[in-house]
This record gives structure tokens, sequence and C-alpha cells, in this order.
């Protein structure tokens, strides 16, 4: 296949194009040293969604993006970014993908509209005029020196650099850590303006509201593998907490009898003191009556609560197997 020709499947205007992966991964194994750091990865992400790749730090979410950058090999597995290897085509893949990094590199002594000139050499004509209305919109002067400005300043110069290259793919790896309320509500409209656009946004974060906000698609890394990887309304519409005050009750016992409540499982279940907080996927009808009959006055009380994306996540995290 020509990069004429999947270019032109990828053209959000182009309506008569066959939908295929923006990025996939296929049992993708990489480890560092003794540490096996993806275990048999496997995901994609559509074009023109928000896939967001949740895991706590050191689970492998900034690997997986060098990877897909083309900086870093996968020990097994394949990995395609437009349909390309980013082995074999880390150039083409790059030319077409915006990155803001947790921690952007930029040089401290040039100015803002500097920055812009320094990047524009690497894109074709008309970056510059585009970096210059996304200056304008994220309030940065162009006159500013880059290392006089604050985090957030430099958090959106980054994203200033990366959009203005008009990119297919924009990934995000813990953009919106440490930065205030109005920047990162700035990051999620640009997000949302992307995807609405026909561009695919990639989001590694632990910023679970966040993610909650924009994302279409979430999975969750856990020592090296997907143990999530579902739609977020989908994901919170079928996951329940349960709330019970509960007496004389050992933790076996109680799993047994949260699992019987759960069609699609029990998630976790945690103990503060006489007070248990189950969460799992599809509770059965009525489960309340079910727990009183099993439980009888050892049963002081039970609440069923929907959940947030972090309580789903916390769960997964804490899950004991």
């Amino acid at each position: 296949m020509t990069d004429e020709r999947i270019k032109a499947e990828y053209d959000p205007s182009n309506l008569d194009a066959p939908t295929l992966a923006a990025v996939e991964l296929r049992d993708v194994v990489k480890s560092y040293g003794k540490k096996r750091v993806l275990d048999s990865v496997s995901y994609r992400l559509e074009p023109g969604s928000v896939f967001a790749l949740l895991g706590e730090n050191g689970a492998g979410k900034t690997t997986t993006i060098k990877m897909l950058l083309g900086e870093t090999k996968p020990d097994s597995g394949k990995i395609n970014v437009f349909q390309l290897s980013p082995e074999k085509h880390a150039r083409e893949i790059r030319e077409r993908t915006g990155y803001v990094p947790e921690q952007p590199v930029l040089y401290g002594y040039m100015t803002v509209a500097q920055m812009g000139k320094f990047a524009a050499a690497f894109y074709p004509e008309g970056y510059m005029a585009e970096y210059a209305k996304r200056c304008e919109e994220f309030g940065l002067s162009p006159n500013d020196r880059i290392k006089n400005l604050s985090k957030g300043g430099r958090a959106k110069t980054s994203l200033a650099l990366a959009l203005a290259g008009d990119p297919d793919l924009l990934i995000l790896d813990e953009p919106m850590s440490g930065l205030d309320a109005l920047v990162r509500r700035q990051f999620l409209a640009n997000i949302a303006d992307l995807a609405a656009a026909g561009k695919t946004v990639f989001l590694s974060s632990h910023q679970t509201a966040e993610v909650e906000r924009v994302a279409d698609r979430v999975a969750f890394l856990r020592n090296g593998k997907i143990v999530v990887n579902e739609k977020v309304d989908e994901l919170k519409k079928t996951t329940t907490i349960v709330n019970a005050t509960i007496v004389g009750e050992t933790q076996e016992s109680l799993d047994s009898l949260f699992n019987s409540i759960f069609e699609g499982g029990l998630v976790e279940a945690v103990r503060y003191g006489a007070r248990w907080r189950a969460v799992g996927r599809r509770v059965v009808p009525n489960c309340d009556e079910r727990l009183k009959l099993a439980l009888g006055e050892k049963l002081t009380d039970v609440e069923l609560v929907r959940p947030t994306l972090e309580d789903v996540f916390v769960a997964y995290m804490e899950k004991r197997s």
C-alpha cells in the first residue's frame, strides 16, 4: 500500500474511505532487563477517537509512546501507525503526528516566536501562521522567553507546536500533570475539537477525571497487561459499587458472596472496619435482597452506587489477582 493511498484513507473529508485503525498493537512484548514492562499488549485506536491509556507510574505508558514514534523497538509483536511500521517508517509517522510530552523539550533562551520558527523548518509552508494562531488562542506572547514562562505557559507552547502541523494523530503523555484548572480545561477543549475534526488522540495519563470528560475508550495497564479495554460509558454503566455494613464475616466468605451478585465477576472487595466496599461488573437484579437473605442480621445496611472512572480504575489497580 502506498503512502498516498494511506493518507487518502485517513483524510477526514474522504467519506468513501475504508475505516482502518489509526494505531494498532498486537501481542506487543517489551522488557528492560528482567522486568517485563509490556506483556502481550493488544489494542487499536479508531480514527476520530480519543483513546486513553491509564496506569500507575512505571506501568509502561511512556514506553508505548516511544514505540509508536519509532524511538524504541518491541521485543516481539506488531505495531502499526497509519498502517506503517514505526521501526521502518518512523519519519513518515512523525510527520503526521503531534507529540506533547510531560516535560516539554523547549529551548529556554528562545522566545515563543523563535521556538515556532525553529520548528517550522521541519514542516511544510503554513506551519508558522498556524502556530501564531494557536499561540494567540492560548494567550501566549510571541516575545516572551521560554525560560520565563510558567509550567502552564510551557505546556501551551508545546501544544501549539504540536497542533500547528495539523497532525492526524496527537499523542499526549501526562500533559496536564501539575497544571492549573484553566490550562487543563484548554487542553481538554482542544482534544475534543481534534476528535470532532476526525483526528485521533492517544492520551497517556493517570488524571482520571480529565480522561473521563474526553475519552471515548479507555484501557487500564497493570503489571504490563491490559486488564480493561472498553468504551468509557459502557465501562461505567456496567460497573457497580456495593457499600455494606457487615458484622462477623471473613474476607473469604464475603468474596464468594460478592462474586455471586456480579454476573461479570467481582473486581475487588475492600474492608474498612465493619464497612465493606465491593466493586464488580453487571450486578444482578435485587442484589440487596440477595445479600439480606444470605447474611440476615449481620447486614445492617447496603447501598448501590454508580462509580466514577476513578473508582473503577482504582478497583482494578487494587485487584488482588
